[in-house]
């Protein structure tokens, strides 16, 4: 059984046929996996700009864990295992985009991320956390993060655990609670012009102006949004402030291990992220509050339910 949108907001439960498990694969049967507010909103909404492997109907989905319930003599897993799943590419007649919103899922076991089994439903926000942790390698630690979604509080959070302080920015009032350790403030209310490091994950190109009227000379805007838009922004303020522009592109196996170090280095903390479960049968509603409502942070579908 997998998530299968069929096209453009049309949405099912349906069953599908898995390739032949190889020496080197494992076949997982998964626990939870999370829904994406930023590219499988573009892919329920349509609006995904070209992206390869893109056509309809697919299985969406990257952020899974569950059990090893085979493991071939070559993949290096043990039956038994929780794993996480950055995705799959194991359906037969029908693309995987990211493939990983399945209750069974083949996966090269060198892609398979073991975690903790008390972890539970939290490992699905491995893949958020090695994005930003990716984000942030590239660069010095964000001074302003923009958005207070489940990316931009894990960013937070990880800036926190590697020393930083960072402000963050965000307008609507319903996603201005739940900081650890650092500050939350409408951006009306924020006059500093003097950013050194600005890390946009709103997904809002036509911000770029603001940002960029907001840096110190030399400074730099990181975009770890993903943007349906074609982007643009005025020349002559970023001319003056000799800007910087870097888009962060999606996390690496680096990543995965430098999240999970600090996490159980209990450095980072997954706690109080996930505000809304759901039973894989109700995917359809699910999807739709996901994408509709701002007071849902974090979306997990529960396939443990599974018919």
């Amino acid at each position: 059984m997998a998530i299968v949108l069929k096209e453009p907001r049309s949405l099912v439960l349906d069953e599908v046929r898995l390739v032949e498990l190889t020496e080197s694969d494992v076949l997982v049967e998964v626990l939870f996996s999370g829904i994406s507010t930023g590219t499988e909103r573009l892919l329920w909404s349509g609006r995904m700009p070209h992206f390869p492997g893109l056509q309809y109907p697919l299985i969406p989905g990257y952020e899974t864990v569950g059990i090893v319930r085979e493991a071939g003599p070559a993949s290096g897993r043990t039956v038994g295992e929780h794993v996480f799943v950055p995705g799959a590419r194991c359906f037969q007649g029908i693309s995987g985009l990211f493939g990983g919103a399945a209750h069974h899922l083949i996966a090269a076991g060198s892609k398979v991320i073991p975690v903790p089994a008390g972890l539970g439903e939290d490992g699905v926000l491995l893949a958020l956390a090695a994005t930003g942790s990716h984000a942030l390698a590239g660069g010095a630690l964000p001074d302003l993060i923009v958005g207070h979604g489940v990316l931009g509080r894990l960013l937070a959070r990880l800036t926190v655990a590697l020393g930083g302080a960072p402000t963050v920015w965000e307008k609507n009032p319903v996603r201005m609670g739940g900081a650890v350790g650092y500050e939350v403030i409408d951006p009306a209310t924020d006059a500093r012009c003097d950013y050194r490091s600005i890390y946009d994950v709103s997904g809002d190109g036509k911000l770029l102006d603001t940002l960029i009227a907001r840096l110190a000379r030399g400074g730099e805007v990181v975009l770890a949004g993903f943007y349906e838009a074609p982007l643009s922004f005025v020349f002559p303020p970023a001319f003056m402030r000799e800007a910087r522009l870097r888009i962060a592109a999606e996390f690496q196996p680096p990543d995965l291990a430098a999240v999970m170090t600090l996490i159980t280095g209990g450095r980072l903390s997954l706690d109080g992220l996930i505000t809304h479960r759901s039973p894989v049968g109700d995917a359809a509603h699910a999807y739709e509050t996901a994408f509709a409502d701002p007071a849902c942070v974090k979306m997990i579908l529960d396939w443990r339910t599974c018919p």
